[in-house]
């Protein structure tokens, strides 16, 4: 079973610096009927304005991601870690008994362009912890690339929860495939580009969460970037 969810159903939130579009259930933005999807609870799809960015705010119980299509993205945080967050790069932190952190564009002349991906963590009071990978475009071109998990795994970001996080970059004709357990759900998330799920044409910002079904089938239609997860 599909269930789709289209990138214009999504929620919309609109700062001048900050344009800012919400999957699931977000801040202002409140749907009962989207408020995750087995262990995902958040993907914003975010484009911050050149030199603008989100102030230091905290954040606790929860495992949080970075996923930079567009520019860079300046990360601070409470742990020590200062950093860039480029296209190619993964970043986890896990909030875990509280920290702090800022995120600001890294260019004064471009704007950036990520994902922001929150997932709930597989036990409160855990430790924070910060972590950064790059994966090159070679790694997960024609194929579904394992990027964060939770034995850390072929080189993958650590995850503290039963989530396995993979991207693909997809050209037209490629194709990917990934097995799914008895019992596993998967989510499929269209960064960019147009891909065929299972005979569904993905565009961009459209998500789907699949269930009962023991494979899936990437197709790319046009060039494409996807992120598919494994859940428990």
């Amino acid at each position: 079973m599909m269930k789709l969810r289209r990138a214009e159903d999504r929620g919309h939130a609109q700062h001048g610096w900050l344009d800012s579009r919400h999957t699931f259930s977000f801040a202002d933005y409140y749907d009962p009927a989207q408020m995750g999807f087995r262990a995902l609870r958040v993907i914003n799809e975010d484009r911050v304005k050149p030199a603008a960015g989100f102030g230091t705010h905290p954040h606790r119980d929860m495992e949080i991601l970075s996923y930079v299509l567009e520019g860079g993205l300046a990360h601070k945080d409470s742990l020590g870690t200062g950093s860039t967050i480029l296209p190619g790069d993964v970043q986890r932190m896990s909030a875990g008994t509280g920290v702090t952190h800022s995120e600001y564009n890294a260019s004064a002349s471009e704007p950036v362009h990520f994902l922001q991906i929150w997932l709930l963590p597989e036990r409160p009071g855990l430790t924070p912890g910060y972590e950064q990978k790059h994966f090159a475009a070679a790694e997960r071109q024609g194929r579904l690339k394992l990027l964060a998990s939770r034995t850390g795994s072929d080189g993958s970001l650590t995850l503290h929860q039963d989530v396995a996080l993979y991207g693909g970059l997809l050209d037209k004709g490629q194709h990917a495939e990934l097995a799914l357990a008895q019992g596993r759900h998967a989510w499929v998330q269209v960064a960019r580009g147009t891909v065929k799920v299972n005979g569904e044409t993905l565009r961009p910002g459209d998500g789907a969460a699949i269930s009962g079904e023991p494979r899936l089938v990437l197709e790319g239609e046009e060039p494409a970037e996807v992120l598919v997860f494994d859940l428990a």
